[in-house]
């Protein structure tokens, strides 16, 4: 007799949370936590909070009296794409400070992790309440933190660092947050998976400029001055290209978290001094290509900030846009800005991660001529292919947001007289 399917009861819980049913996501979350703990779930309160984009998380009380953290991960096609999805406990063997998960379940459509509920704060809200001008955190001690967390991230990656090949990095899950985001059967590589579902043939609202794809995709940008030669298109493509897992399989892979960001991360104040707890490595493994590895936290901790992405209504309040189209060129002019933290954030992965990361891959002869390339449109598929960023239905983006991270991702993957392009040719120079 065939074996029953156990009906996906997270994947449905998303659902239902999208639809805005939160108390039916609820029940469905209570049976499933109750199969997978073996313990009846009582209470269940569901976090509704700007950072869990392709994910949800809260908290669950136990019929035996203890209280987890849960989360988990649903997104299109996982079942295709996702074989190993829960590895903290590769992390952690290999000295990374991570959470372990006291039960996980990773049948498709069922994921879920469930860790011992801690009173420490995601670092996410830490640092949004920092850039509020409130809370008890001083911006002082969350920058040690993670310049401590930087150097420990190093030190226990570099020892992992070796040739791999193409079969191994073509089955890691952090594909998901990319290449897998830009394909699908009968669509051009670039141009498919959300690629297609979000931005192709759809008319964008660009501050007060109407353009449908096949007028915008076109266009080259210039962003507060700045002439950027690669056209939305022409990126896509590209990415679809480079970031291929085949194409990252020759220039060293390691053990990696891959997403990194920071409400992936906790804030532990436990010990002497705050020190940073990563969990839910959802897209860990041991053959992530090295130039992958850290790009989601780069993109995530340091220029979603602050506001645009998780809070696109904050951003139209808070920053000016003006946009006009001036022959083959988008002319963006904004008022965005990186934070201190945000500015603090980026010195400290690029002189703690990425310039003894690139030295150690060029002592190798494993650093490959294109390598600000796949961390330039690493870092531009980050907000593009995370959520939609086209305003109007089933976006959460305006007119502001949408220029504005459109302008981001298309400064960060293309290149020109910037101060991102001047830090990123420091990187290989100071290596």
């Amino acid at each position: 007799m065939a074996e029953a399917t156990l009906p996906p009861l997270a994947a449905e819980a998303r659902r239902l949370t999208l639809a805005g049913e939160w108390q039916a996501a609820c029940e469905k979350l209570r049976q499933l936590i109750s199969e997978v703990t073996g313990v009846q779930a009582l209470d269940i309160v569901i976090n509704q909070d700007q950072y869990s984009l392709n994910s949800l998380n809260g908290r669950v009380a136990l019929a035996d009296g203890r209280s987890l953290f849960f989360k988990y991960h649903h997104e299109e096609g996982e079942d295709q794409t996702i074989t190993e999805y829960y590895r903290a406990t590769l992390l952690r063997n290999h000295g990374f400070s991570v959470d372990v998960p006291l039960y996980a379940c990773g049948e498709p459509g069922r994921q879920i992790l469930l860790y011992s509920l801690r009173d420490d704060r995601r670092l996410a809200d830490v640092c949004y309440e920092i850039e509020a001008g409130r809370g008890d955190n001083t911006m002082a001690a969350v920058v040690a933190a993670q310049q401590e967390a930087d150097n420990a991230i190093l030190a226990h990656t570099l020892p992992t660092l070796q040739s791999g090949t193409t079969a191994d990095v073509e089955a890691e899950a952090i594909h998901q947050l990319f290449w897998h985001r830009l394909v699908s059967p009968g669509k051009p590589t670039g141009l498919g998976g959300r690629v297609a579902q979000f931005y192709v043939d759809q008319t964008f609202q660009l501050g007060e400029v109407s353009l449908t794809w096949n007028q915008l995709c076109h266009l080259h940008w210039r962003i507060n001055g700045v002439n950027y030669a690669h056209s939305l298109r022409d990126l896509f493509l590209e990415a679809g290209q480079v970031l291929a897992p085949a194409a990252l399989a020759h220039h060293g892979v390691v053990v990696a978290h891959g997403d990194a960001h920071n409400a992936n991360v906790w804030y532990d104040t436990t010990g002497l001094s705050p020190r940073l707890v990563s969990f839910d490595p959802a897209f860990a493994g041991a053959s992530i290509p090295a130039l992958l590895a850290e790009i989601k936290a780069t993109f995530h901790n340091i220029f979603a900030h602050p506001c645009w992405l998780y809070e696109p209504q904050e951003a139209a309040r808070r920053y000016q846009v003006a946009v006009r189209v001036d022959g083959d060129t988008l002319v963006v002019d904004h008022n965005w800005s990186l934070t201190p933290l945000r500015a603090a954030f980026l010195t400290s992965k690029g002189d703690h991660y990425w310039q003894p990361l690139l030295a150690a891959l060029r002592a190798r002869g494993s650093l490959p001529d294109n390598w600000q390339r796949i961390v330039r449109l690493g870092l531009f598929c980050c907000p593009t292919l995370v959520m939609n960023l086209r305003g109007g239905e089933n976006s959460q983006h305006n007119p502001v947001s949408s220029a504005l991270g459109l302008a981001v991702a298309v400064m960060l993957g293309s290149g020109g007289n910037d101060a991102f392009s001047q830090w990123l040719n420091g990187l290989l120079q100071e290596a």
